[in-house]
């Protein structure tokens, strides 16, 4: 059994109750890197880089865990949507969505920090936005604040000593 520690790099509650579901003690490091696309830069290779990105930043604080990198970019015609942050970002992206297709790109890198291998995986989505009202809108953003990033699990929630 390999003995190295599991850290995802991220802070994502999300992320974190998607990992959780393996049971698998791990524990959780901010990033902390600059997510603006490169001039000229898909999607695909915003989402890709990121997710290396993220996990290499880590690694620095933990040299010889298993590092799980993320990163997923929304793309709306050809334009690059960011995390909206604020409820008024939100309400305006998803008014701008409303009855359109957008596709996500979902990247995940896991690097060995130990021997600094590492593996990257993409996985695109198509989503069909439904022309949502302006009250379904607000409905849904004052329910679920998906802008708001709620606290990480602290370790010992995580199977953690």
């Amino acid at each position: 059994m390999n003995s190295q520690p599991i850290v995802l790099a991220s802070t994502s509650i999300y992320r974190s109750q998607l990992l959780s579901t393996l049971q698998l003690p791990f524990l959780t490091a901010s990033p902390n890197v600059d997510e603006t696309p490169l001039p000229g830069e898909t999607a695909k290779l915003t989402s890709q880089r990121l997710s290396q990105l993220k996990a290499q930043a880590v690694a620095q604080q933990h040299p010889d865990a298993l590092i799980i990198g993320s990163d997923q970019v929304a793309l709306l015609g050809s334009e690059q949507l960011g995390k909206p942050l604020t409820h008024d970002n939100a309400v305006r992206q998803l008014r701008a969505m409303r009855g359109k297709r957008v596709d996500f790109y979902t990247a995940v890198s896991l690097l060995n920090a130990r021997t600094g291998d590492m593996q990257t995986a993409l996985a695109e989505t198509r989503v069909s936005f439904r022309d949502l009202s302006d009250n379904e809108i607000e409905r849904y953003l004052r329910k679920e604040q998906p802008y708001i990033a709620p606290e990480a699990p602290s370790p010992k929630g995580l199977g953690l000593p």
